[in-house]
């Protein structure tokens, strides 16, 4: 069931919280959202996407320590397109490159798709479905970027890896 919050600055769609969210609050949350929703949006930015015109970036917060950090990524596209790297694989092995694993967030923003397209154009692909139910926890929250509404808010998806990617591969 989904369901719709509006806030200042953000139109929220509320798929999926993780479990400990219940006190889910979008003003608070608000700041951290707008601040992914613009480094992946950057990120996107300097994507190599050469062949689908799809450029794609990603954000995601890692801890380590009590210590957290954002690492950034964007698609990077090879003519043999099996050696093609989506953003959310590339945030998600730099941050585990830099020793961090426990992720709290990703945010995902894909520029050239209309504002407000289907959450299917928008999500990520299986294999970063994959990769990331083999990082993220039930708690790691996942932010789809939907573009701007009319009333000029910041729209986003809001979910969990149980929803992306349910009856997940696990060893």
């Amino acid at each position: 069931m989904e369901t719709r919050i509006e806030t200042e600055n953000l139109s929220w769609t509320v798929h999926s919280l993780p479990d400990d969210n219940s006190d889910f609050d979008p003003e608070k949350m608000e700041s951290m959202a707008l601040s992914h929703l613009q480094a992946a949006r950057s990120a996107a930015l300097l994507a190599y996407a050469p062949y689908s015109k799809f450029r794609v970036g990603a954000s995601v917060e890692a801890e380590k320590g009590g210590e957290s950090r954002r690492f950034s990524g964007c698609n990077v596209e090879n003519a043999s397109y099996g050696a093609t790297m989506c953003a959310e694989r590339v945030a998600i092995f730099s941050a585990v490159a830099a020793d961090f694993r426990n992720f709290s967030l990703l945010a995902l923003s894909t520029l050239d798709s209309a504002d407000q397209a289907s959450l299917s154009a928008r999500s990520p692909c299986g294999l970063c479905r994959q990769v990331m139910s083999e990082f993220f926890s039930d708690q790691t929250v996942i932010l789809i970027d939907g573009g701007k509404d009319d009333a000029g808010r910041d729209c986003v998806d809001i979910t969990t890896i149980d929803i992306v990617l349910p009856w997940r591969f696990s060893l």
